[in-house]
């Protein structure tokens, strides 16, 4: 589970950096890729969350 954190933190911080590159300095690249960021960070946390409830039930 700690592996899953640290990738979802990791996926977070290169969602953020291309999201303030899109809005501050206007990189339309930049936009795509927190995109795609937001499509990783949605498996990873659907990944958390099943793993969750898992360690929950022991």
């Amino acid at each position: 589970m700690k592996d899953l954190i640290e990738k979802i933190n990791a996926e977070f911080e290169t969602f953020k950096t291309e999201s303030d590159s899109l809005i501050e300095k206007g990189i339309k690249a930049a936009g795509a890729r927190s995109r795609k960021s937001t499509l990783e960070l949605e498996k990873l946390l659907k990944e958390f969350r099943k793993v969750s409830v898992e360690e929950s039930k022991k």
